[in-house]
């Protein structure tokens, strides 16, 4: 039976130690496997908001990536493929058949590269605000991967220099304008990069699929695989870091996909709208049945390639014009 805590801010760290380093992650509840994974720069505790909704209906895994919050960051294998490894181990140590995936950001990638990786293993995909559907991505990003941005990087994650930067991105975010919707998860992200070894770890990552020139690590030429796997889009309209564009980019990959834009939330939809997230991913999960590896069928699948997509057909309106949510719950916000 699942232990309830009064705070899910307390739920405690669980760690394993798999090819030499430490993996750390969170798990609760009880039914159908769901795994969590976060963004670059984040860990576990982006999904506290959603876990103890979600861990009514089902499993919930919620790791570190190696290189972030509690697991380890040693030099190693920051790679998209060397994640989705990574995930695999950890249900295989866990003893956990099959799953079905959510990804944000770049955790959205690691979620694609784990699918066609390991299609035995994937019940459902579940895209929140990913990465690996096309180019942009927010100019700051982009900057942290040229030449000489690692000692810039460095200098900026100065105690007395983030003194002064963390109050001004504080009432920049207050002010509520465009544009700074986002600003308190770059305040998060901005602080663990204080420690040397969260800050190697972040450029590491940074690199494995990105450049000055944006995005380069895309889904986009092998989208079609996962055609026959219920797949479910979640993005903010608000988001500053990948645009909402790329959520119609995916709809057109994967018509059969189910597409859900929060209008008024920013690149972590989950967290500014906890309760419509949880609420959603459960409908989905619970109307789509989990999706049968057939060894035979997907060889086929890959012999015969993708099929010319239809002509980009334009946003509905209704899409543009979602209905508005509520207020946030979340009280950063």
């Amino acid at each position: 039976m699942q232990e309830e805590y009064a705070d899910w801010q307390d739920l405690p760290v669980q760690k394993v130690r798999i090819h030499g380093y430490d993996r750390a992650f969170v798990m609760t509840g009880s039914g159908p496997a769901l795994l969590l994974i976060h963004g670059i720069g984040m860990n576990h505790r982006t999904w506290l908001p959603v876990i103890g909704e979600l861990s009514k209906n089902f499993t919930v895994i919620a790791p570190d990536l190696l290189g972030h919050g509690e697991s380890e960051k040693p030099r190693a294998d920051y790679s998209i493929g060397g994640y989705a490894n990574a995930m695999r181990d950890l249900l295989l140590f866990l003893d956990i058949p099959s799953v079905t995936v959510v990804g944000h950001s770049l955790g959205g990638g690691v979620a694609m590269q784990f699918t066609y990786q390991f299609p035995q293993m994937v019940e459902r995909l579940v895209l929140v605000s990913t990465g690996g559907l096309g180019r942009s991505v927010n100019p700051l990003i982009r900057a942290m991967t040229i030449p000489g941005a690692g000692p810039f990087l460095a200098l900026c994650s100065l105690s007395r220099i983030r003194r002064i930067v963390i109050p001004g991105l504080e009432r920049i975010a207050a002010t509520g304008l465009p544009g700074s919707h986002d600003i308190h998860d770059m305040i998060e992200v901005y602080e663990d990069l204080a420690d040397a070894h969260s800050r190697a770890a972040f450029r590491h990552v940074l690199r494995a699929g990105a450049d000055w020139r944006g995005q380069y690590v895309t889904m986009i030429d092998r989208a079609y695989l996962a055609r026959y796997i219920p797949t479910m889009v979640v993005w903010g309209g608000r988001d500053l870091m990948i645009p909402v564009k790329h959520a119609y980019a995916a709809k057109e990959l994967l018509p059969q996909a189910r597409l859900e834009v929060f209008t008024n939330a920013g690149h972590v939809p989950h967290e500014d709208y906890p309760d419509r997230f949880a609420a959603a991913l459960t409908e989905f999960i619970l109307d789509s049945p989990e999706a049968q590896y057939d060894h035979t069928a997907f060889q086929q699948v890959l012999r015969a390639g993708d099929q010319p997509r239809r002509k980009r057909v334009p946003r509905p309106r209704e899409a543009r014009q979602a209905t508005q949510e509520p207020t946030s719950t979340n009280p950063s916000r």
